[in-house]
């Protein structure tokens, strides 16, 4: 593959394409631009700037991981094809296929850009075109006019001469009204073709109009039965069981229990008495549980915060 593909494929993807011992590829984005009829869409604006020649190691990088060679071998080969244009530069133009065409005036590197192709990626695939005039009903109207003038002195060239004045001035005077009835006749012709078009369309709006109504009418008094109506269902929820409690103590008064329920309450727990141990004391609990481990989190949170001495009770 040539150096010139390999700057190419570059062009693409980066803003500026430095070619060691050479000079720099710089590009710029450019909008979409109209002339005349004419339509451009955006661009890439390839320029060279031959005091920017430091090797950056983007173009030897890229040819040594495209052709599988060693990064030394990238550079020896950039180093002989730019010593091959500068031998022909010296001695003729120099045109890089796809990029544009050097020359040499007074010493210096001239540069014109080839604008066949589009490096701007967003743009792939649109080309520039040129747009039919658009000739408006106005002037139609205006060109359809000077048409009939133009037939009209033609008609008065052709006409027949009389000897009579008088009857040639009536001839005369019958041509120009034909004329102007005839260009008259003309606008109302367009003019009415107008107005017969907006009435078709007014009349296509109205019918969708009327359908939509319609069917909306029909949907609002719509009414729907069931003759046989369906069997009811009837569906038995499962209690959760509740065996996991956090207790908070034992009481031999049923009354002493109480109030403690009603102080775990006031500070936020959901307290209950969960009946009598086997010493006939009554327990009271922070709070119940039908998941272990939901009870486990409490508890834990519980001996932190308000009882160390708190214990989980299961229940069977």
């Amino acid at each position: 593959m040539n150096l010139e593909q390999y700057i190419k494929d570059l062009l693409y993807r980066y803003d500026c394409v430095i070619v060691p011992d050479f000079g720099a590829f710089i590009s710029n984005n450019k909008s979409a631009t109209v002339n005349g009829n004419k339509f451009n869409p955006p661009f890439k604006q390839i320029t060279f700037n031959s005091l920017i020649q430091n090797n950056d190691g983007l173009l030897a990088n890229h040819i040594a991981q495209t052709d599988k060679m060693p990064y030394e071998t990238a550079i020896n080969y950039i180093k002989f094809e730019v010593e091959e244009w500068i031998d022909k530069l010296l001695d003729s133009e120099l045109s890089i296929e796809g990029i544009g065409d050097f020359y040499l005036v007074d010493e210096v590197i001239n540069f014109e850009p080839n604008t066949s192709i589009n490096y701007l990626t967003s743009s792939f695939g649109l080309s520039s075109f040129i747009s039919n005039s658009v000739t408006r009903e106005s002037e139609k109207l205006v060109n359809k006019v000077a048409e009939y003038k133009l037939q009209v002195e033609k008609i008065e060239e052709k006409a027949p001469i009389y000897i009579n004045n008088k009857k040639r001035k009536k001839t005369s005077y019958f041509i120009k009204y034909a004329a102007i009835f005839m260009i008259g006749a003309s606008i109302v012709g367009l003019l009415g073709k107008k107005a017969y078009n907006n009435k078709v369309e007014k009349q296509n709006s109205l019918a969708i109009q009327k359908q939509q109504e319609e069917r909306e009418n029909k949907i609002q008094t719509a009414t729907f039965s069931i003759s046989s109506p369906l069997p009811t269902i009837t569906l038995k929820t499962i209690e959760p069981i509740i065996k996991y409690h956090i207790i908070a103590g034992a009481f031999r008064s049923e009354s002493n229990a109480q109030k403690k329920v009603a102080q775990l309450n006031n500070k936020g727990f959901k307290a209950n008495v969960v009946g009598k141990n086997k010493w006939n004391l009554t327990q009271v609990a922070f709070q119940s549980f039908s998941s272990l481990e939901k009870a486990n989190i409490a508890l834990a949170k519980i001996k932190n915060e308000t009882a160390k001495d708190a214990w989980l009770l299961v229940k069977e």
